[in-house]
């Protein structure tokens, strides 16, 4: 076992009763733990444009009602209330450039 070979961070997997050794890249340990979405935080979900918002804060909305149109790739994407509420903050305004993931608007 020479020098590199101990540097390496070797894991065993099971698979279908198998036991195998392997490596793990440092992008796979570095990655970012899994997050469930929140339901209460609209995110972008592609980088876009804001082209309209249709809210403020403390507007009262019920499911399904517009809350901003996002433009991406020459598309238009009508965002939706996911749920009834109450609007807590808007973050964005029309003619906003967005990134992915970007918070757009959150509810109490």
């Amino acid at each position: 076992m020479d020098n590199e070979e101990k540097e390496l961070d070797y894991r065993s997997l099971w698979v279908d009763e198998v036991k195998y050794r392997t490596t793990l890249t440092r992008k796979y340990l570095n990655r970012k733990p899994y997050e469930p979405p929140n339901i209460k935080k609209i995110k972008a979900f592609i980088p876009g444009t804001i082209k309209a918002v249709y809210v403020k804060r403390r507007s009262r909305v019920k499911m399904n009602d517009d809350l901003l149109i996002l433009e991406a790739m020459k598309m238009q994407n009508i965002i939706k209330a996911p749920m009834d509420g109450v609007i807590k903050a808007v973050h964005i305004k029309p003619g906003q450039a967005v990134a992915k993931d970007f918070l757009l608007i959150e509810f109490q």
